[in-house]
């Protein structure tokens, strides 16, 4: 017997919302990208897109593998799973920065949309099975040359050129830290520290194996963890720090940052009102408005 009530319904609707809302932001953000003309090749990617080719490979399998066994439960969930988890809550919104704020033609902002053209690509024709009419007309409003409709295409064959295990391996550790940071800021904000990430300064107290993992990805980590300034130190440099329940040594200090906040891109900068001519937004900006402007 299969289980059915309001209640039921009301999570399966929420469950295809997401996924659909997933898609619906794939496709917007991709409104000015022509895969023909502005796809960036994997060697010139950023790391962090490569991850999500990466993680995209993985589901792939996984579904496909579901599919030849005739099992649909695995293939919903793991789809969910994707688009909420994967998507939605880690690599989209670390990469809202780069879709909004870069030059629109900038190699940042291509990489970006290169990895979520391939993303949506691979997901609609492993929806298509399941989830018929949305796949279709996701289908319809895609670029490129295609077959009238997206169930006279089949499944893309496993893209083995962007595989990295060893760069998996690197983003584990930093998902496993950003998960901590996450809920550092959280108890900052219930505390009333800070309002918002972006109005944090984060300090972590490393143990040396782990600040060796991190220190490549220095300037990159404001971004990963969505605050105004990340700082890396030893753990007797931090005051106050909570200490990480996951990651044994680690200590997590958070404060509110003290500089102006851009109006552009919202990161607390002080370069914020050195520009007489735009005193409101970060040099980073200014510079891109410049370069919007030079054409």
């Amino acid at each position: 017997n299969i289980r059915l009530s309001t209640e039921i319904l009301q999570r399966l609707t929420e469950a295809y919302r997401r996924i659909r809302n997933t898609c619906r932001y794939l496709l917007g953000n991709l409104s000015d990208f022509d895969p023909e003309t502005d796809r960036v090749g994997y060697l010139e990617m950023e790391e962090l897109d490569l991850w999500a080719l990466n993680s995209l490979q993985q589901l792939s399998k996984r579904v496909q593998r579901a599919y030849d066994s005739f099992e649909f439960h695995p293939v919903y969930h793991d789809l969910h799973n994707f688009c909420v988890l994967d998507l939605s809550s880690f690599y989209l919104d670390i990469i809202k920065d780069r879709l909004y704020t870069s030059p629109p033609k900038s190699m940042a902002r291509r990489s970006a949309q290169t990895a979520m053209n391939e993303i949506l690509e691979v997901l609609v024709r492993l929806m298509a099975p399941v989830l018929s009419f949305t796949a279709d007309e996701i289908w319809q409003y895609m670029k490129g040359k295609r077959p009238l409709s997206i169930h006279a295409d089949t499944f893309l064959p496993p893209n083995k050129e962007c595989l990295d295990p060893e760069l998996m391996e690197r983003w584990a550790r930093i998902i496993s830290v950003r998960k901590e940071v996450t809920k550092a800021l959280e108890f900052a904000r219930k505390e009333k520290i800070i309002g918002h990430p972006l109005d944090a300064l984060v300090v972590l107290g490393l143990s040396a194996p782990l600040m060796e993992a991190l220190s490549p990805y220095g300037d990159q980590l404001r971004s990963i963890f969505i605050v105004s300034e990340v700082t890396l130190a030893t753990p007797d440099q931090v005051k106050n720090g909570l200490e990480s329940e996951e990651i044994p040594g680690m200590l997590i200090g958070v404060s509110p940052s003290t500089d102006p906040k851009c109006e552009r891109c919202w990161i607390r900068e002080p370069s914020v009102g050195q520009n007489d001519e735009h005193p409101t937004i970060c040099r980073r900006c200014l510079n891109v408005l410049d370069e919007i402007t030079a054409g």
